[in-house]
This record gives C-alpha cells, sequence and structure tokens, in this order.
C-alpha cells in the first residue's frame, strides 16, 4: 500500500520541474543559465550585496553560488569587490551590462509568468500560498526538532 502523501510531493515536484521548463526558455533568450538570472534579478535594482545576503536570498547552494558568479563577471555582468568591513568576504554588484541585462531580461521573465498565471484569481493564489506556507513550515519544524521516534533511530 502505497503512502498518500508521495503523491502530492510527487505533483509538487512536477509542478517544480514543468515551471523551470517554462521559464528556461526566456531565461536561454536572454543568454542566462537559471542561476545566472537568479543572480541578475537579486542584484537588479540594488547597491549589490554580499555571498552571504546572496545566498540567503536565492535558491543557489553555497559552492556553486562562487562559479555562477564567477562565469557572470567573466561575461562582465557583475563585478566582485573585496569587502571593506570583512577582507575574507566579497561584495557583489551588477555591472552596467549587468544593469542592462537586468533591465531587458527580468520584464520578459515577469511577462511570461503573467501569461502562465493568466488564469489565476487572487484566491487561487492565497489558497496555493497558504498550502505552500503550511508545508514549509511542517519541514522546518521537522527539520528543526526531530521526533523522538527519528531521535531513538539516530542514537
Amino acid at each position: 500500500m502505497g503512502e498518500r502523501y508521495l503523491k502530492s510531493v510527487r505533483l509538487l515536484a512536477e509542478c517544480l520541474q514543468g515551471f523551470e521548463r517554462y521559464s528556461n526558455e526566456t531565461v536561454r533568450q536572454c543568454g542566462l543559465t537559471h542561476a545566472q538570472f537568479d543572480i541578475i534579478a537579486t542584484l537588479g535594482n540594488t547597491p549589490g550585496m554580499t555571498y552571504k545576503e546572496l545566498g540567503e536570498k536565492t535558491l543557489i547552494t553555497k559552492g556553486t553560488l562562487t562559479g555562477v558568479i564567477e562565469r557572470l563577471e567573466q561575461k562582465g555582468l557583475v563585478l566582485r569587490e573585496r569587502s571593506c568591513d570583512d577582507k575574507r568576504s566579497f561584495f557583489v554588484r551588477l555591472t552596467a551590462q549587468g544593469e542592462a541585462m537586468f533591465d531587458e531580461s527580468f520584464p520578459r521573465m515577469i511577462q511570461a509568468g503573467r501569461q502562465l498565471f493568466a488564469s489565476y484569481t487572487d484566491a487561487d493564489f492565497e489558497a496555493i500560498d497558504q498550502q505552500l506556507r503550511k508545508l514549509k513550515q511542517l519541514i522546518a519544524d521537522q527539520s528543526a526538532c526531530p521526533t523522538s521516534q527519528q531521535h531513538k533511530e539516530m542514537i
């Protein structure tokens, strides 16, 4: 007998994968990868931020972040500078060319999203948001405090 939650988790994963495929076309037209677009979009309309801030505001892992930023720097889209406060960390900002890429790519991505979700009402969005927030909190609670059964298995 299968576990009921697996059906929902699979549907959630399929939605995420489908959305990535859908949005990937717009990102590719801009000559970027999803991770590169995520950095450009996050840095857009800001004076820049540290690697730590970028890691917190994007879904890119710390190990991947450095490589993505290096490739964007090679393309002339971002500039890395040593932090004045902490010489071990970098501050990243868009170059003029990076700002132009943001100005071109971000509205295109927003328009693609508008088309995808054109039939959604505010109530549709609120219903999805409510369920996703509930799931996110459940996962966070379980990650922060393993159940006594999980704790017993770890001992």
